[in-house]
């Protein structure tokens, strides 16, 4: 009796052990910005804010949060280019516009700490980039004069490629 039910139980482990493993998945794919897209993205956001008469620097990353563009315009600050990274990269982690992290974050006392966490920048400019229901990159913005024109610029960006992104699969 004892053989017959170890030998039940080692064969409802096994059987058990498989079907976790059929329903495991060990690779994922993701969709990214490819460079010519993601240079785009930049330019246009460059250009919008060249237009209002700001001086920023822009940039675009990949869904690893890996840069792949980042535009000084002339006169921008020095820091500028890292702010423009970090409100990217923000933006991504969180999967939100930056102004909208920021009103959240500036409106609830339970979660202000989160300002302090190294590479985060809670600062209106950065945007998540969108095609076919998948996130597919950031870009943030980083020197008008509020984080609402930054983000404008940055939105005006993603515009320029809106029509590609509707069709990317």
């Amino acid at each position: 009796m004892f053989k017959r039910t170890s030998a039940f139980i080692t064969l409802a482990l096994a059987l058990s052990g498989s079907a976790q493993a059929d329903e495991i998945k060990p690779i994922f794919t993701t969709k990214s910005l490819t460079p010519e897209a993601a240079l785009m993205v930049a330019q246009g956001a460059m250009k919008a804010c060249q237009d209002s008469g700001a001086q920023v620097a822009v940039a675009v990353v990949d869904t690893g949060g890996n840069l792949q563009v980042v535009l000084r315009d002339r006169l921008a600050g020095a820091h500028f280019p890292e702010a423009a990274i970090m409100k990217a990269k923000t933006s991504l982690s969180f999967r939100s516009a930056t102004t909208t992290l920021t009103q959240s974050v500036n409106s609830n006392a339970d979660v202000a700490g989160i300002k302090e966490l190294p590479g985060l920048l809670i600062l209106g400019g950065g945007i998540t980039v969108q095609a076919s229901g998948s996130m597919v990159g950031a870009v943030g913005v980083a020197g008008a004069p509020d984080g609402k024109t930054d983000e404008k610029c940055a939105l005006a960006g993603v515009e320029a490629i809106q029509e590609l992104l509707e069709f990317a699969e």
